[in-house]
């Protein structure tokens, strides 16, 4: 096929950018919100704000095991040795000041004494019975955290739309929250469609394979934090396939469904979906992931991936994770890429868009798996991210590429 038989083939067809902003102004976040602990929050959208009551840290505190001292009791030109005339442990309280030309023996996190301005390591000293001996130079404020250097009072400390990581639970817990409110899950019906598809644990008859898929789609969805309702095989045909449909959409906030949205006399999901309610957008141009499809039935949305198992998993991360994470409430719904030199040749421009899987090798340069066809599994698990390979554009080994790692969106 040449160019211009290229570009007729492909004419109608959406770009990726569009069919990623299209979805994402037909998003529309749930609503609901609910209280959880904080033990139980990660992953979970933040609802409301967490601000500060208090001041972190709440007092001065020494930042390592040393002595706090009085820089104008030390020499820059000779040791000193200063008595140890206190010890301060860390969650101590009402130090008592600091006597002159002394020194407190300190520990990480213990409020620094009334009167001393700097902290010396431990390493820096040296000990010979109740003296200390010590020399400069030392600053004043060394070693020492200032209350309210990291956290004051008001301050905004996890913004609503986050999506809580473990180090936002620990800054949420560091300001005393025990509960916070976040939006609830997503319900997302999960529908797999074909005669060929059975589920592990069945004998395989001829022709039939096991569903992947299910499993695949289900995964991705609990790991982004949804609440997924998987209702199982559909037959092909077109009365199974709206029954279906129909049901899912009646108990979910977001139908999505794995094969039937091609041009076959026996993929009746798009068909069915333009007839029952209202087909958006569909065919991009993208490979793999061609036929896509995203509509509505009533008010919930629907989106047909196609059935091979790689199409599964690149259109999820493309297409249908933004859509989901802004469904979710979360501020940050863009897929993030990066700038990577590439470990390999691509000398053969194609008219839609590709996503090759491939592996960073010991350089951190992406490495191609020989074998992209959308129906080679293996490729996935092999994989670490997704190398995108411009529409009509090479590129040769060493050029910058764009790269998608999969620990960032499916990790």
């Amino acid at each position: 096929m040449d160019n211009c038989d290229k570009a007729a083939a492909n004419k109608g067809l959406v770009a990726v950018e569009d069919a990623i902003e299209q979805l994402l102004k037909m998003a529309r976040p749930v609503c609901e919100t609910q209280e959880n602990e904080l033990a139980q929050a990660r992953g979970r959208i933040l609802a409301k704000d967490i601000t500060s009551p208090l001041l972190v840290p709440p007092h001065d505190n020494s930042a390592m095991d040393g002595y706090a001292i009085r820089v104008a009791d030390l020499d820059d030109k000779q040791e000193k040795g200063l008595p140890v005339s206190q010890r301060i442990n860390a969650g101590a309280a009402g130090q008592t000041p600091l006597a002159a030309a002394s020194a407190a023996r300190i520990f990480t996190g213990a409020p620094v004494p009334p009167g001393a301005d700097a902290v010396i390591m431990q390493e820096q000293a040296r000990r010979d019975g109740n003296t200390v001996f010590l020399r400069g130079p030392v600053q004043a404020g060394q070693n020492i955290r200032r209350a309210g250097e990291d956290i004051k009072p008001g301050d905004v400390v996890v913004a609503a739309g986050e999506r809580l990581t473990p180090q936002m639970l620990g800054i949420a817990a560091s300001v005393g929250t025990a509960a916070l409110q976040v939006f609830r899950r997503p319900r997302v019906a999960v529908l797999s469609t074909g005669d060929e598809l059975v589920n592990p644990g069945t004998d395989l008859a001829p022709g039939q394979i096991y569903n992947s898929n299910r499993f695949t789609l289900g995964a991705l969805l609990e790991t982004l934090g949804c609440q997924v309702f998987d209702l199982g095989i559909v037959r092909d045909s077109h009365d199974a396939t709206k029954d279906a449909l129909v049901e899912a959409a009646r108990q979910a906030d977001l139908v999505m469904t794995s094969g039937g949205v091609s041009v076959g006399e026996e993929d009746h999901v798009r068909n069915v979906l333009e007839e029952i309610g209202h087909l958006d957008l569909w065919r991009l141009n993208m490979k793999p992931g061609k036929p896509l499809a995203f509509g509505h039935y009533h008010q919930t949305p629907f989106i047909g991936l196609p059935g091979n198992p790689v199409s599964v998993l690149v259109t999820f991360i493309v297409i249908a994770r933004p859509f989901v994470l802004k469904m979710m409430g979360a501020s940050n719904h863009r897929t993030t890429s990066f700038r990577v030199a590439a470990g390999f040749d691509w000398p053969r421009p194609q008219s839609r868009r590709e996503y090759l899987r491939v592996r960073l090798d010991e350089h951190g340069r992406p490495v191609c798996y020989p074998h992209q066809g959308s129906g080679v599994l293996s490729s996935l698990a092999w994989a670490d991210g997704l190398a995108i390979a411009p529409e009509n554009t090479t590129f040769a080994k060493g050029d910058s590429i764009e790269y998608l790692p999969f620990c960032n969106m499916i990790g």
